[in-house]
């Protein structure tokens, strides 16, 4: 039966406009993104499929080209309209980041941070720059490294501090192997980055480790 043929309330589309999107299973949604279904299927019917496939919306959503475009009534343009969907939400992350003082949100810094870099399949590096009211400037990935470690140089650091005129930071970095809980590397260069922006004036506000299913956070912990 086609969703067309299906009671209105019972329609995807319909039930978001009415509902609102959280109302809507992993299916659900995707079937809105993909629009329509194959020969003999629904749109529900390919994305309940996609997401057998693939196990969970999340893998399907960090799948590279190649992954993707092997899902049936997948290709480039879905592949490209979904990477534009994606930058879209880490853009307005972002946005909400600029508008506001990041210590009063500190949660929605971790998310932005974990958004930005859990998928990251090797070790990387990464500042969030902040003016003197602690708002956001700028994002940079900047050292990047194996699936187990990456060397981070305060220099470089402190030379984009410059760059920005930023007042404060907050450092984050990935641990792909899903486990947030900082190694003894990671405080050792905790310490080096605060003394050595210490004298440049330069605040470290935190240092987040992103892992999987969430953070950790120096700040939080009080090793800052």
């Amino acid at each position: 039966m086609a969703i067309t043929d299906w009671p209105v309330q019972d329609r995807p589309r319909e039930k978001l406009l009415a509902r609102g999107a959280q109302a809507l299973s992993d299916a659900e949604l995707l079937a809105i993104f993909l629009r329509t279904g194959v020969a003999g299927k629904t749109a529900v019917d390919l994305a309940r499929e996609l997401l057998h496939q693939f196990g969970n919306l999340r893998n399907l959503l960090r799948a590279g080209p190649n992954e993707f475009c092997t899902g049936p009534g997948l290709g480039e343009a879905k592949f490209a309209q979904l990477q534009a969907v994606l930058e879209m939400a880490r853009r307005h992350l972002y946005e909400e980041l600029r508008s506001r003082n990041v210590l009063e949100s500190p949660e929605q810094t971790r998310q932005y941070l974990r958004v930005q870099l859990r998928d990251e399949e090797s070790e990387v590096f990464a500042v969030l720059f902040l003016d003197s009211r602690h708002r956001a400037i700028a994002f940079e990935r900047l050292f990047f490294g194996t699936i187990d470690g990456t060397a981070v140089y305060p220099r470089e650091v402190i030379r984009r501090c410059l760059h920005h005129n930023a007042a404060a930071v907050i450092v984050a970095h990935n641990h792909p192997s899903g486990v947030a809980e900082p190694s003894q590397a990671d405080r050792r260069i905790t310490e080096k980055l605060r003394a050595a922006l210490g004298l440049v004036d330069v605040r470290l506000l935190d240092h987040v480790v992103v892992g999987e299913p969430g953070s950790f956070s120096f700040a939080e912990r009080g090793w800052l």
